[in-house]
């Protein structure tokens, strides 16, 4: 048995199925050669053509040359569109498309400058250039197949399966159409050289050129050409079939060379068979070899309208009406009837709607038939089930079934009976008795199903990125978890193994901000140990001055080593409290010493004792503006105002010779003062419920009495006329221990004492308004007393823990103690009048009261406790 290929080359033919003889109708175009149309005004070049979309590269205004590309890709399918002549582009826009339906389609249109001005193009041979490199020339050549069907040819070039045999297809079977046949006479040796290319990317076993016996000339001149070829010739045989429509079909074709099917759904090279048209192998050859991208192509303008039928080389782009205007075409028959365009054949071609469409790679053939070469449009009529379609399928189809599925809508069912392999030849439509347009219908459905075939496709992409992006969002999620679990095992590794030096840098932290905050207060202790040194050194020069003072002094001889010598005793259990006492002792004398420079009065008391007060108010000002509360700044300034306008009005009548008179203005005195104080306890009281600052309180307080009582006592004197030195050394006095007071560190038990020896002044001052004889024996008796107040009062404040409250009803009752033994003094000298005594009545049944007593019971168990504590530190130094 012998095999395909010997078969092949002994010439053997099968049969194909169904098919018709149409007349041919080729002799209109084919006996003159070939020709060159001149140059159109414009070019509209579609974009893309064939293949994937692409991307332009030029833009409107820009120069373009002949075989310029105007777009670039990168799909599988991909083609580029070259410029088809030399010249400026001038709009980029929507345009008619070479269609059936005419809808429009991007379009590039080129005003051609008249140049034809051609880019470079490269030159090659074969054998500098790699497979791939051809494959690559001619897909940037952007060549499709040139028999109509317009599939790019690089890909048939690069098939996955190995190629045993290669056919040519010479066949050209469609009526009217030349344009194989005269390329196949004038340009034989050109689609051999492409034959050549072809077989050197595929490396086939056998070449079959098949021809049809209606082209003898044809078929000469390809066997001529072919002979050129030595070693091409020994494996390329040129194979005449007899002439029947469709035989130039891809499948019909093989089977009638080979004898196979091909079946639903494959395709030729799975079976080893490439098919290629002739134009496509000229094409291949021109791209490879000249470098030449394919711009133009053969084209038919043939039929009994047209004046000059032939075969003309047309650029890409160029207008229809251009070509018929060229051949002289008419746009109207003899009956002034619009001439109907076919594109294509009449079997297989369509009309256009409009004319003023370019030439594309596909387009062979332009048919202008006049009205008696081809039948006008009738009615269709119904079925009438003869079977005449189905005989000539040649692809073994039922047209009829097809027919009322497309007819119905039914598109669905119209593809389970194979509607994707017709090849829309007509043979059904042409042997129809009823005229039904029945590959009309097909086209329809192709199309209907092809649409639905992209929607879904669209949809299953959508559906795709969805579930993309839904599988992306929850794969985020687990992202995310996994960091943040991952991030809590580290946080709780890196806990578990820092934690103990976590813990030790906080102490560390804690500890270096307590010795911070604890060496300001060491540096305040310190500065209070050196202010205290030289608070003893001071007192000291000040009992050495006072003793000076008191030497210089007769009368005062006895007074000041008492009060002295008192003060000492009072300082014997510590060193501490010797250095308070000292002071204590030193305030004394000095008292002492600017109340025997006081024993001259003036006639102007009123004028000196309001300068006073004014001094007094301003120095209380300044002190008081120092306290944090103003409230108790208010206080102090009311009691001190209260005191200065009470003592200005006791001034006033002091300026009297009588001596009674003197001691009573000085008893009232008293008793003005003791109300003074009731007063001053009263509102000390209501200040000490307060959270206020109590040591800056203190310290005001203190100065407001110590004010008080040394005014009074100036006032109570004889006028002299050296009262404005009095008043000055006495303002100078309360400066200085105000002075002292403030400078002092902040001590609660020195505040008491300096209020303790202000109330003591106070109540030795306020003695001198007596005679000579009885104000001797009262100065004498208040002085003893006062210094016996001094002391007691001294020694209590020493001994009582620092308690604001204790402290300040101590004052109080200092206070009340010192008024007391004013008139005590007075009713033992009888030199007091009765309206004297009986204001001073009620003044020892204040003084009894229980709450002295548990004052003294408080100041008792403090002593225990300060001597306890003098005790212990002295035991540890």
């Amino acid at each position: 048995m012998l095999t395909l290929l010997e078969q092949i080359d002994k010439g053997t033919l099968w049969h194909s199925p169904g098919g018709i003889h149409p007349p041919q109708l080729k002799t209109l175009s084919n006996t003159q050669a070939v020709r060159q149309l001149p140059l159109a005004a414009q070019y509209r070049v579609p974009l893309p053509q064939v293949g994937d979309c692409a991307r332009l590269t030029v833009k409107v205004g820009e120069q373009v040359l002949k075989g310029q590309m105007l777009t670039d890709g990168e799909g599988f399918m991909y083609l580029p569109v070259h410029a088809p002549t030399s010249g400026q582009i001038i709009s980029i826009e929507q345009h008619a498309s070479n269609h059936a339906s005419g809808l429009p389609c991007l379009t590039c249109t080129i005003a051609a400058d008249g140049q034809d001005t051609a880019a470079v193009f490269l030159p090659a041979t074969l054998t500098e250039l790699s497979n791939q490199q051809v494959i690559e020339k001619i897909k940037q050549a952007g060549i499709a197949g040139m028999g109509g069907a317009t599939f790019p040819s690089h890909i048939k070039l690069n098939p996955a399966s190995e190629i045993d045999l290669v056919i040519i297809n010479g066949v050209e079977c469609e009526p009217y159409i030349t344009s194989d046949d005269v390329l196949m006479r004038e340009y034989a040796t050109d689609i051999i050289k492409g034959i050549e290319v072809i077989d050197y990317l595929l490396k086939p076993q056998r070449i079959i050129i098949a021809i049809e016996d209606n082209k003898s000339q044809a078929a000469a001149a390809m066997k001529t050409a072919l002979a050129a070829f030595e070693s091409l010739a020994k494996m390329t045989r040129i194979t005449i079939i007899p002439t029947k429509y469709p035989s130039g079909g891809e499948k019909q074709l093989i089977q009638i060379v080979t004898g196979k099917e091909i079946h639903t759904g494959s395709i030729p090279a799975q079976q080893g068979i490439v098919v290629h048209n002739v134009g496509t192998a000229f094409a291949i050859q021109d791209a490879v070899l000249n470098g030449k991208p394919l711009i133009e192509r053969l084209v038919t303008i043939t039929g009994n309208q047209v004046s000059q039928p032939g075969n003309y080389w047309l650029p890409i782009g160029t207008p229809i009406t251009h070509a018929l205007k060229q051949t002289q075409t008419p746009v109207k028959d003899t009956n002034n009837i619009s001439a109907k365009v076919i594109i294509g054949g009449p079997m297989m071609g369509y009309a256009l709607p409009n004319t003023d469409v370019p030439v594309l790679k596909g387009t062979n053939c332009i048919l202008v038939p006049s009205s008696d070469e081809i039948a006008p449009d009738v009615d269709e009529k119904a079925c009438i089930r003869c079977g005449e379609c189905a005989v000539v399928c040649p692809a073994l189809l039922l047209p009829q079934q097809l027919f009322w599925h497309a007819k119905a809508q039914e598109y669905d069912k119209a593809a389970s009976f194979n509607l994707k392999d017709c090849i829309e030849c007509g043979c059904c439509s042409y042997v129809c008795p009823s005229d039904i347009p029945l590959v009309e219908y097909y086209r329809i459905a192709k199309s209907a199903l092809k649409n639905e075939a992209e929607e879904k496709f669209q949809a299953e992409q959508a559906k795709i990125r969805f579930e993309a992006r839904l599988q992306r969002l929850e794969d985020e999620k687990r992202a995310r978890e996994e960091k943040s679990r991952l991030a809590a095992e580290k946080r709780k590794a890196a806990m578990d193994s820092s934690k103990k030096d976590a813990v030790a840098e906080a102490m560390a932290r804690i500890a270096a901000k307590k010795q911070a905050t604890a060496t300001p207060a060491a540096e305040t202790n310190n500065n209070s140990a050196t202010t205290d040194k030289s608070a003893a050194v001071k007192a000291a020069i000040a009992r050495a001055k006072a003793k000076k003072l008191a030497s210089a002094v007769p009368a005062d001889a006895n007074d000041t080593p008492v009060t002295t010598s008192t003060v000492t005793t009072s300082s014997e259990p510590s060193n501490t409290a010797t250095d308070k006492k000292s002071q204590i002792a030193a305030a004394v004398a000095r008292a002492k010493a600017k109340k025997l420079a006081a024993t001259s009065a003036t006639d102007d008391v009123s004028a000196s004792v309001q300068a006073a007060n004014e001094q007094v108010v301003s120095e209380v000002t300044e002190v008081t503006s120092e306290a944090v509360d103003d409230r108790k700044a208010k206080i102090a300034a009311a009691v001190a105002r209260a005191k200065a306008k009470k003592l200005a009005a006791t001034a006033a009548t002091s300026a009297t010779d009588d001596i009674s008179a003197s001691v009573q203005v000085a008893n009232e005195q008293v008793v003005s003062e003791q109300v003074v104080s009731e007063q001053v306890v009263s509102e000390v009281t209501e200040v000490t419920s307060e959270p206020i600052d109590d040591r800056k309180a203190k310290i005001v307080a203190a100065v407001a009495r110590a004010k008080a009582k040394k005014l009074a006592a100036t006032a109570a004197t004889s006028a002299t006329d050296d009262i404005s030195a009095s008043v000055q050394v006495a303002n100078e006095q309360v400066v200085s221990e105000v002075t002292e007071v403030t400078s002092k560190p902040i001590d609660d038990k020195k505040a008491k004492i300096a209020a303790a020896v202000a109330r003591a002044k106070a109540k030795k001052l306020a003695a001198t308004n007596a005679t000579d004889d009885v104000s001797a024996s009262v100065q004498a008796t208040n002085e003893q007393a006062a210094n016996e107040q001094v002391v007691s009062e001294v020694t209590k404040v020493q001994s009582e823990p620092v308690d604001d409250k204790k402290a300040k009803i101590a004052a109080a009752v200092a206070k009340a103690k010192a008024k007391k033994l004013a008139p005590k003094h007075d009713a033992e000298n009888e030199t007091v009048s009765a309206p004297a005594k009986l204001k001073e009545e009620p003044a020892p049944t204040e003084a009894t009261d229980d709450k002295k007593a548990r004052i003294a019971a408080a100041v008792a168990k403090a002593k225990a406790k300060k001597l306890e504590n003098q005790r212990k530190l002295s035991e540890k130094e």
